[in-house]
């Protein structure tokens, strides 16, 4: 119990300590990697954002998605890149290489789609290099640069909303 209490407080200090480092630079350079973020216990149709990619000209290579689920893994076999609070150690570094790896990448647009206030989420979204990040309404607005407001079964509407501002930022063409 003391050690989860501790483990929220790190989390918490290292995710307001980076927020507060961050430098948002702005750029018109059109998006060639992607990279999503999503909680694997609100959303599971992963096949959708693989359809985002394709549509925004993103090449497979430079897409990849994480997940995240508070269930222990065993339970969800059949994901891989699925992680959990267990990936994290008490001061909320990333044990895991290959999650690790994916914060190192330098995605041109990271989408965070989860609204769950779950810690480790919203550090991976903090610790993330994407240049861009984009999500939907979270309870912490700083986490994201553009925020789109709608419900996670509203897929359909997300995805309107998405192109249309990549589309206004020059993002994609």
């Amino acid at each position: 119990m003391i050690l989860k209490v501790f483990k929220e407080k790190s989390i918490k200090k290292r995710i307001n300590n980076m927020l507060s480092e961050r430098v948002v630079t702005s750029n018109n350079l059109v998006a060639k990697s992607f990279g999503v973020l999503i909680n694997l216990d609100e959303f599971d149709e992963l096949a959708l954002f693989e359809s985002i990619a394709k549509e925004a000209g993103v090449q497979p290579n430079n897409f990849k998605i994480i997940t995240f689920s508070e269930q222990k893994k065993d339970d969800l076999g059949v994901f891989d890149n699925c992680y959990s609070s267990a990936d994290f150690s008490r001061n909320g570094q990333v044990k895991n290489a290959e999650l690790q790896g994916f914060l190192d990448t330098d995605f041109d647009v990271l989408i965070s789609y989860y609204t769950e206030d779950i810690l480790e989420l919203k550090l991976l979204t903090v610790a993330s290099r994407a240049k861009f990040k984009i999500g939907v309404l979270q309870s912490d607005e700083r986490l994201n640069d553009l925020i789109i407001k709608t419900e996670l079964k509203e897929f359909g509407v997300f995805k309107t909303e998405l192109f249309k501002y990549l589309r206004i930022l020059n993002k994609i063409k």
